[in-house]
C-alpha cells in the first residue's frame, strides 16, 4: 500500500491538476493499491504523515510526497521515527533542490515510475536545527541563517513566485528575490563553533548555509562537495564581503565557483553552533518560522530511506 500525500497548492496550484491528470491515472493503470491524502493548510502534511505512521499495520511504510521541498520538510516533522518509512518524492515545487541533487525526474509520471519500479531505497542524512529557545526543526536539504533565510521568507509570500511558477520558471524565483533583497540585507557580527572547537569569527555575516545536499534556493550550488550520506554538514559562510562582490558571486554559485571570492568560505562539521550579535531569520528547507541569534545544527547519518535512481 502506498500512501500519497498531495499538496494541491504546490507549483502555484498546479499540484492538484498534476495529481488528477497524471499521477492518479498512472497509479490506477498500474493496479497498485494506494490511498490519497490532501493537505489544505500549513501543518496538515505533518498531521497526515503522523496519522499514517501511527496507524500502519505493515512495514515498511511507503509514503509518496507530491509537493515541494517544504512538503517533505513538513512530512518529516510528523514522523519522529523514520526507520520504518520509505519516502518517494514527486517534485512539484518551485526550487526542487532535493530532486535536483538526487536526480529524481521532474516529470511527475517519470518520478512515479522511479518510485514504483526502477528506483532503489537509499538511506540519506537528516539535519536538525535547535533554536536558542529549545525548539527544534528537521531538514532534509539545508538550513540557513541570515540573508538566504530572509530570501526564503520573502519567497513564501511573493507574488513573483506565483507568476514565475505559472510560466514554468519557478527556479528563477529565488534568484530574482535574492537580487531584489541584497541591498536591503544588514550584516551583523557572527561566529561559528565547529564540533565544539574554538569559535571562528567570520566578521560581518551575511549568511551561513548548512547543507546536506549540494543545492538550495532553486539551483545555487553553495556546497558542491556535499554528500547526503556521509553524516557531515557542509557549510557556506559569507562574511566581510561587499554587496557589490556578492552580486558578482551569486551567478557563479550556480556552478559552485563562488569560493574564488574572498569572504566566502567552506567548512565541514558534524555539529555546528552559529552565533550572531542580532537575531536573524532561520530557514529549514526554505521554510521560515522564527529569528534566532544562536542555533545548533546537527546531522543524523543515513536516517531516512528515499527512492532514488
Amino acid at each position: 500500500m502506498y500512501h500519497v500525500i498531495i499538496n494541491p497548492a504546490s507549483r502555484s496550484g498546479k499540484g492538484l491538476k498534476i495529481w488528477n491528470t497524471q499521477v492518479e491515472p498512472a497509479l490506477k493503470q498500474s493496479n497498485i493499491p494506494f490511498c490519497s491524502h490532501f493537505s489544505e493548510k500549513a501543518g496538515d502534511i505533518a498531521r497526515i504523515a503522523s496519522s499514517i505512521v501511527s496507524s500502519a499495520e505493515v512495514e515498511p511504510i511507503h509514503i509518496i510526497i507530491l509537493g515541494g521541498d517544504g512538503s517533505i520538510n513538513e512530512a518529516l516533522l510528523g514522523i519522529p521515527d523514520t526507520s520504518n518509512v520509505i519516502l518517494g518524492y514527486i517534485p512539484t515545487g518551485s526550487s526542487n533542490d532535493f530532486a535536483r541533487d538526487l536526480k529524481i525526474p521532474t516529470d511527475p509520471v517519470g518520478a512515479l515510475e522511479l518510485i514504483l519500479h526502477s528506483g532503489k531505497p537509499v538511506s540519506l542524512d537528516l539535519g536538525t536545527v535547535t533554536y536558542e529557545d529549545g525548539q527544534q526543526r528537521r531538514f532534509c536539504v539545508s538550513c540557513g541563517i541570515g540573508y538566504d533565510a530572509a530570501v526564503c521568507d520573502e519567497a513564501l509570500h511573493s507574488k513573483i513566485k506565483n507568476v514565475l511558477n505559472k510560466m514554468g520558471l519557478g527556479k528563477l524565483t529565488y534568484l530574482g528575490i535574492a537580487l531584489k533583497m541584497l541591498f536591503a540585507a544588514k550584516a551583523v557580527s557572527g561566529r561559528l563553533i565547529l564540533d565544539d572547537a574554538e569559535p571562528i569569527d567570520i566578521g560581518n555575516i551575511l549568511f551561513t548555509a548548512c547543507m546536506l545536499h549540494r543545492f538550495e534556493g532553486g539551483g545555487f550550488m553553495f556546497c558542491p562537495d556535499a554528500d547526503a550520506t556521509d553524516g557531515i554538514l557542509d557549510l557556506c559562510a559569507v562574511g566581510d564581503l561587499s554587496k557589490a562582490l556578492v552580486l558578482c558571486a551569486l551567478p557563479t554559485a550556480f556552478k559552485g565557483k563562488h569560493y574564488r571570492f574572498k569572504g566566502i568560505t567552506p567548512y565541514k562539521a558534524r555539529k555546528v553552533v552559529i552565533e550572531t550579535d542580532s537575531p536573524l531569520w532561520v530557514h529549514t528547507d526554505g521554510e521560515v518560522h522564527q529569528k534566532s541569534s544562536r542555533i545548533t545544527v546537527t546531522c543524523e547519518r543515513q536516517a531516512v530511506r528515499v527512492m532514488v535512481p
